[in-house]
């Protein structure tokens, strides 16, 4: 009779497992108890999954033998996409594989000319092993393909100059959410939104703009518009207008061009030098007068909202340059600070610079918001409090990297460097003639559609360095003097996607991930005494368990 109770007990107990099993294929969830909710989808994603209408497949090429860091990067975006799979409204299939495993040389490299068709690049690795080092072909990618539509996806972010393999996989584990979910939105919705950055007004050569325009493409089509060129039909294809260090004055004609362009409900980003001044002009003579650039926008800006003054910041939180100095036997290159390259601070309430590091600058001038009904004016990057505003012409000398600053003359309120522009905007043309050289009829109206703009005072802040010994192109945001990366290129992807949709998916671009690591020197002061705990204390605790359950059985069956 009692085994046929535990009989029936454990066939219960065995389709209890089964029924739960059973239900936990078809239905998939889990909780977060941490802190950031990293396990938990963003209402923009849900949305975005919610719009999807067509079977989506996901391929991940993150697979095969991997060291430890990516093992991680591989176990969270299998996660994701676990979630996206059981939040979506659509069948969502998630592929793992590793396309050049066990394949000959010869057929890896046709593989590999494939996947470059494609957009898929690898990662070479030197991982340490027991002989020493060996080279490893990764692909810390993955395609997004709905119907006939496919995108790249590119897991590891901010694989450049600076900064370990461990940050670099935080970092990317934190915007996984955001490219994948951008991804599903461009191959469900079709769009794929264009960028323009301007030339034909003495702006800075495709090599300058070089890394700006890479970390671009990765998302959007990128490309240069000449404006005194561009027809009205290429104008409509455009979403961003990027005005990056024009030299030149700008006619009438391109102004107009420019002016339909935002009241057709186009997005602009003026990043504009209203000085000149050089840092190799002065390192040739020692000095340089900086004076005031003609580029006839002001009136345009003032219309908008904004006004880029005609000053010089000088700010003691700055970046360094290489200096010459005197020694013993010649000339020593050394660091010094260089209070006209000032790192600006981001305000951390806007979503376009939260969680961004400081953003370089050279030869920065301040912003000024205009009184302009129904535009909404935001301040998204600004000075420290420890600067100097000099009005211009102001005579430059190189003498100023020797001098010691009086704080009491640096400390000042924060002055605005770069302000986003919201709303709807009034026409510059509104009654006034067709300028010359306007062909075409644009049928500008006396008002823009809800659009949106950035005006920044400095010209140089999009532009990468460049070698002088090679021609080779740093990462945006890099400085190859001082090996410091800046949030250059970080203020540029979040300015790209606040401007090109109206969903705001920089949201997902913010996701933090804390990496809660160890106290390693607490650790070494604590190492005797958690290597007792983890090793000595359970093999004592199961023998005092054994001595326990020997006496106890001794005194029970005594009796």
């Amino acid at each position: 009779m009692v085994n046929k109770q535990i009989k029936i007990r454990m066939l219960f107990f065995a389709a209890l497992l089964i029924f739960l099993n059973l239900i936990a294929s078809h239905f998939y969830t889990r909780f977060d108890f941490t802190k950031e909710k990293r396990f938990t989808l963003n209402p923009k994603s849900k949305a975005v999954l919610a719009k999807a209408k067509q079977e989506i497949t996901v391929t991940v090429f993150l697979d095969g033998e991997l060291p430890a860091a990516f093992k991680r990067l591989q176990r969270a975006t299998a996660d994701l996409l676990n979630d996206y799979k059981a939040t979506s409204g659509v069948k969502i299939n998630v592929v793992f594989t590793d396309p050049v495993s066990g394949l000959a040389q010869q057929e890896q490299d046709t593989v590999l000319s494939n996947l470059y068709r494609i957009g898929i690049e690898p990662t070479n690795l030197n991982i340490k092993n027991e002989a020493g080092f060996t080279q490893k072909t990764i692909f810390p990618m993955a395609i997004v393909q709905a119907g006939d539509r496919q995108i790249a996806v590119k897991l590891l972010q901010n694989l450049d100059a600076g900064g370990g393999y461990e940050d670099n996989i935080n970092n990317s584990i934190q915007n996984l959410e955001y490219v994948f979910t951008s991804a599903i939105k461009k191959v469900s919705t079709g769009e794929n939104p264009r960028i323009g950055f301007t030339e034909g007004n003495g702006e800075p050569s495709d090599l300058y703009l070089s890394d700006a325009m890479k970390s671009l493409s990765d998302s959007y089509e990128v490309g240069r518009v000449d404006l005194n060129q561009i027809s009205k039909q290429g104008l409509d294809k455009l979403k961003i207008l990027f005005i990056t260090k024009p030299q030149r004055e700008f006619s009438e004609a391109v102004k107009y061009k420019i002016n339909y362009f935002v009241m057709n409900g186009g997005r602009v980003v003026w990043s504009l030098d209203q000085v000149s001044a050089s840092l190799d002009s002065l390192k040739g003579k020692g000095e340089q007068l900086a004076f005031n650039n003609k580029l006839n926008l002001d009136d345009q800006l003032f219309m908008y909202g904004a006004r880029i003054n005609y000053n010089l910041v000088a700010d003691l939180n700055c970046a360094e340059i290489p200096v010459a100095m005197r020694g013993g036997a010649g000339r020593d290159i050394q660091m010094a600070p260089w209070i006209y390259y000032p790192v600006l601070v981001p305000d951390t309430s806007n979503n376009i610079v939260r969680n961004i590091d400081g953003v370089k600058t050279e030869f920065l001038s301040t912003v000024d918001t205009i009184g302009v009904k129904g535009i909404r004016k935001t301040v998204i990057l600004r000075t420290s409090p420890y600067h100097i505003v000099y009005q211009t012409p102001k005579l430059l000398t190189l003498a100023t990297v020797a001098e010691t600053p009086d704080q009491k003359l640096y400390s000042n309120p924060a002055q605005n460097a770069a302000v986003l522009l919201e709303g709807v905007f009034p026409s510059v043309f509104a009654n006034r003639a067709v300028p010359a050289g306007i062909t075409e009829n644009y049928g500008v109206p006396g008002q823009s559609k809800n659009t949106r703009m950035i005006v920044i005072g400095d010209g140089d802040i999009f532009l990468n360095q460049v070698s002088g010994r090679d021609g080779s192109v740093f990462p945006l945001g890099f400085d190859r003097y001082t090996q410091r990366n800046f949030g250059n290129k970080a203020f540029l992807l979040n300015i790209a996607d606040y401007l090109s949709s109206d969903d705001n998916l920089i949201e997902l671009r913010n996701k933090e991930v804390k990496v809660r690591l160890l106290d390693k020197q607490l650790l070494r002061q604590s190492k005797t005494k958690w290597q007792f705990i983890n090793l000595i204390l359970p093999l004592l605790l199961l023998i005092l368990f054994a001595i326990f359950q020997h006496y106890y059985r001794k005194y029970k069956y005594a009796r």
